[in-house]
């Protein structure tokens, strides 16, 4: 690592709990894509449309990369954390055979060349059952106490800490469904003050690193295909909870 300023990590909490320390030692600023350091509280967890000053404050010369799902979540909803305050999140997500890897992709396809071919059962290596036309809770463990996997579990923590907020409620179910690239959240919010659509239209249209796509009239609303191989979070079906009207 000598002579690198910046050394990004993605092979496996394994690898980079290995070797990060060794880029630190040499003078390298590590970000880490894994697991392994996000809940360390001497590495920042940092989105860098929500809390880019964290990644300054690095005592360990490491900066922790959220969970994907973690990180559309909190670019749509902190915005109106810092508008109005949020109480509470109730999250879904419909997440893409991209988050398990190039393999789970591959294996998505040969389903569906297995499936108009007539073959029972269908390629089963990556995730042990049949992924097209079906969709199933996220492959990640299940903690047998509490019913969460270890996905729901992690944008449960990692919002907390990067919000710097630990009263925040946040509660999540994550489900793998079969679609190529581009996760998917359905987020119901209870907010500490009243915030109309107009008003959360807006002030999501100027957030850094969002689009919204949100036409009623034409039930034009996010969609995988919209978002592939783009950098925005797309944002739509954006309207009052009629069970909480106040």
């Amino acid at each position: 690592f000598d002579g690198v300023d910046i050394a990004f990590f993605s092979a496996g909490g394994g690898r980079s709990k290995e070797f990060a320390p060794a880029a630190v030692g040499a003078g390298a600023v590590v970000i880490d894509n894994s697991s392994a350091f996000r809940m360390d509280p001497e590495c920042p967890l940092v989105v860098p449309e929500v809390n880019p000053d964290a990644a300054f404050n690095r005592p360990k010369g490491i900066i922790a990369n959220p969970n994907c799902s973690t990180i559309i979540m909190n670019m749509v909803v902190w915005p109106i954390v810092q508008a109005v305050g949020v109480e509470r999140v109730v999250v879904s997500t419909y997440q893409a055979a991209s988050g398990a890897g190039a393999a789970a992709m591959a294996e998505l396809e040969q389903q569906a060349r297995d499936w108009v071919a007539g073959k029972s059962p269908v390629t089963q290596d990556i995730f042990g059952r049949q992924y097209v036309f079906n969709l199933f809770s996220h492959n990640s463990g299940i903690d047998l106490a509490t019913g969460y996997n270890e996905e729901e579990t992690k944008m449960i923590k990692e919002t907390k800490k990067i919000f710097g907020d630990d009263q925040i409620k946040v509660t999540a179910t994550c489900i793998r469904v079969p679609v190529l690239r581009a996760h998917c959240e359905s987020i119901n919010l209870t907010l500490k003050s009243p915030l109309d659509e107009k008003a959360a239209r807006e002030l999501l249209a100027k957030a850094p690193g969002v689009t919204v796509q949100d036409d009623r009239e034409n039930n034009k609303h996010p969609e995988p295909l919209d978002a592939s191989f783009k950098d925005d979070c797309i944002v739509g079906r954006i309207r009052q909870d009629v069970s909480q009207p106040d």
